[in-house]
């Protein structure tokens, strides 16, 4: 016995550790990537923002560093990397910067899945510890900065500190896990193809939607140039307070790039009583910062030419789905998913670019997120629609038709009266017989109910009829064939006769010879020794 188990073990640690296939990790070594998946993050985002805050507290002029203050200073730092609203002084500030947003959700995705692959997650079901790890973790450090930070002049509010950071880490470290475990491909496989390429291509417009919103920056910020050197030569003139400026304009561009976004498209956004559109301007003080060097003082009649670009994002978007399907109106269809894809993202750049600015004169920073995501929609889907419907093939593809042979009288009555159906009927038919029968009846119809439903085929009545003329056929011959006796003389035998006797050629029935009982058959017709009672011939 122990022979015969003995290769089966062998085989199974064989197949264990075939190559390219990870070996599973002891209970240790998976907490301890558990555990790095969920510090790593937190540690190294906290790290950047303590160094930071301590380069530009030490370079500035009149600022005195102390590590204890920058330590502190740094929580409130890093709950707003995870767009934690912060308070100051009793002033909230909701305008944080979105790039910093942007660093610590690629740091976390980028730290899943190393985890990941040391842990040998293959499957989606393997990546839930992995996401709880995160999202708990950074969930229970904003709960810590929040309380530590609590009655100082720089806090966080507790619900949300706990909320923003375990939501955002939690969808950084599901997308860095989306395609080392299989959450991607087990998306795609319950999602219609039309929609994939909906998804495809609403995530290429919004890129597209993007770039527009940065052209329009960046060309507002090249036509003001000179204006924002004097910004930053008046508002931070030490090297210190410049470096600080910097990198508080770099934190805030994707803000100011969403704020050209929702510019081009058509409603604009507000900055306190200044309100810039496309089609309507209204004027007002702004914060002195060099990134927004770019804002008008005036309309300017030539402001719509701008719209022709998230009308060419549309274009891409259309030109991009042209030929996925012969039909245009599942191109059409695709259109619609990607304008939809997109007005959802317009809604969450919107609501992270904009908030709360310490109730000054630039209070709030909002982008009208319905009117944007409205608008975005109607620029990616008309012109989109419009490419998508005749850039690609016109006609709409034929179906197959399901071709059915509907019974006739006549091929009834061919089949009826074939003569290896009724070989096949009477049992003498052969192999080749019954096996076209058997084919001609599941050619011609789909189920025995159609054969036997067929208005214009009743075999019952066919085999009634050929019955009942057979009938007149043999009734016919018998009096035929007993007028042909009538006419030569000749009776045929009587079969009421109680005697059993027959009547005579010439006579009647006083020619019968009486019955003598020595022949049985006596009596019964005339005697052949007789010439006399021969009877004629036919």
């Amino acid at each position: 016995m122990r022979s015969l188990t003995s290769p089966s073990r062998a085989s199974r640690v064989l197949r264990a550790d075939e190559p390219g296939r990870p070996a599973t990790p002891s209970g240790g070594a998976r907490a301890r990537a558990l555990a790095g998946a969920a510090l790593t993050p937190l540690v190294t985002g906290y790290a950047i923002v303590a160094a930071l805050f301590a380069l530009i507290t030490a370079t500035a002029g009149q600022s005195q560093f102390s590590t204890l203050g920058v330590l502190v200073a740094a929580g409130p730092g890093w709950l707003a990397a995870y767009q934690v609203p912060l308070t100051i002084a009793g002033q909230q500030i909701g305008v944080l910067p979105m790039l910093a947003t942007v660093g610590v959700c690629v740091l976390v995705a980028r730290t899943a899945t190393a985890a990941a692959g040391r842990i040998g997650c293959r499957t989606p079901r393997d990546a839930v510890p992995v996401i709880a790890a995160v999202a708990v973790a950074h969930g229970m450090s904003g709960l810590a900065v929040s309380v530590l930070t609590d009655g100082q002049r720089l806090g966080a509010e507790v619900a949300t500190a706990v909320l923003m950071p375990a939501l955002l880490s939690g969808l950084a470290a599901a997308a860095g896990l989306a395609g080392p475990c299989g959450i991607a491909a087990a998306a795609r496989s319950h999602l219609d193809p039309l929609a994939l390429h909906g998804l495809r291509a609403g995530a290429l417009g919004l890129f597209a939607l993007f770039v527009a919103g940065a052209t329009v920056f960046a060309f507002a910020t090249l036509l003001s140039a000179p204006t924002m050197v004097d910004l930053f030569t008046g508002n931070a003139p030490g090297p210190g307070s410049g470096l600080g400026m910097l990198l508080l304009c770099l934190a805030y561009l994707p803000n100011a790039v969403t704020g050209g976004l929702a510019f081009a498209t058509g409603p604009g956004f507000t900055i306190g009583q200044v309100s810039v559109g496309t089609t309507h301007f209204e004027g007002g003080p702004v914060p002195g910062l060099p990134l927004l060097a770019g804002m008008p003082e005036q309309h300017a009649l030539w402001w719509p030419v701008l719209m022709l670009l998230p009308a060419a994002a549309g274009v891409l978007v259309g030109w991009s789905v042209r030929h996925i399907d012969a039909d245009p109106r599942a191109r059409l269809r695709t259109v619609v998913i990607a304008g939809a894809l997109i007005g959802f993202g317009c809604v969450v750049l919107g609501t992270l670019a904009g908030g709360a600015l310490a109730g000054g004169m630039a209070d709030p920073v909002a982008i009208p997120v319905g009117l944007v995501s409205l608008a975005a929609f109607g620029w990616i889907a008309v012109p989109g629609g419009l490419v998508a419907w005749f850039g690609g093939p016109h006609a709409r593809p034929e179906r197959p038709a399901r071709h059915l042979a509907t019974p006739t009288r006549e091929t009834a009555d061919e089949t009826a009266d074939h003569p290896d159906s009724e070989d096949t009927d009477s049992g003498t038919g052969t192999i080749e017989d019954s096996d076209e029968g058997s084919d001609t009846d599941t050619g011609d119809f789909d189920t025995a109910e159609d054969f036997d439903t067929a208005e214009d085929f009743d075999t019952e009545d066919s085999d009634t009829e050929d019955s009942e003329t057979a009938d007149e056929h043999t009734d016919r011959a018998e009096d035929e064939e007993y007028a042909e006796d009538e006419a030569t003389g000749c009776e045929l035998p009587d079969q009421d006769s109680a005697d059993g006797g027959v009547d005579g050629a010439a006579g009647g029935p006083d020619e019968l010879e009486p019955d003598t009982g020595d022949d049985p058959d006596a009596g019964t017709g005339p005697d052949p020794r007789d010439p006399a009672d021969e009877p004629p011939e036919r």
